[in-house]
């Protein structure tokens, strides 16, 4: 094994483990993926299946090409995991790392008509910036990729209807923040509407909107920095997804 990839592993394993700290596990569902380098056909590293997400370690992370055949690691990967994670990967070369969750938030603004709402400061980054994704039911039909593809266009991030959330990057720190804020947008649209039934709530105009997400473009940068102080924290409280 290479610098590169276990660096990768190190990465989307601490990704992992992150998620399980912010509690956004739906047992052994949802899985995150990074590409690995290499020319030809991607190569991608994702959770096998049956192992909880403070369970996953760099070295029990599993590679799967692009046909589904699993080139290394001895257990199996999530069907509907590969169809959605495959469609990005096979679209997208600059989406190296691709996460997808089922939380709370997520799941409740996939289930809202009018999708992700310029609420706050945080939601206005994403304006623009996310595609939708009509629900098909459980993604184990691979002809769902084309459409995922589709639904996903260049944006950073998709709601999957009645689904959940998805986000891409050109690294494990980028796919990883871009999730960590769209949840929290999510969040903070879950609380509104319990104050309020959306029904009188104060909107960001779609003018102001764009400028603040250009303004977080901007400073895109920064997610490596907070990365490396989210591993930081996680090395103090638990290090053993290094193993």
């Amino acid at each position: 094994m290479d610098a590169k990839e276990q660096k990768l592993r190190l990465d989307l394993a601490a990704a992992y483990r992150l998620a399980a700290m912010f509690g956004w596990e739906d047992t052994l569902y949802t899985h995150f993926s990074v590409r690995l380098p290499g020319e030809g056909e991607p190569r991608f590293l994702i959770n096998p299946f049956g192992l909880m997400f403070d369970e996953v370690t760099a070295s029990n992370l599993i590679v799967v090409n692009a046909q589904g055949e699993i080139i290394s690691g001895d257990a199996k990967y999530n069907p509907a995991g590969f169809t959605i994670h495959s469609a990005v990967h096979n679209a997208r070369d600059d989406a190296h790392c691709v996460i997808h969750t089922h939380t709370l938030a997520g799941m409740a603004v996939a289930a809202c008509e009018k999708g992700l709402m310029n609420l706050n400061q945080i939601s206005a980054e994403f304006h623009q910036q996310v595609g939708y994704h009509e629900y098909e039911g459980v993604a184990f039909n691979l002809d769902e990729r084309e459409r995922i593809q589709a639904s996903l266009g260049n944006n950073m991030a998709l709601i999957l209807k009645s689904h959940g959330l998805l986000s891409v990057g050109e690294t494990v720190a980028d796919a990883f923040q871009i999730m960590f804020y769209l949840n929290k947008a999510c969040e903070i649209q879950l609380a509104v509407g319990q104050m309020s039934g959306l029904s009188s709530i104060d909107i960001i105009p779609d003018k102001l909107a764009s400028y603040v997400s250009g303004q977080f473009k901007k400073v895109a940068h920064e997610r490596q920095i907070v990365w490396d102080a989210w591993l930081r924290k996680l090395d103090r409280i638990d290090p053993s997804y290094k193993e």
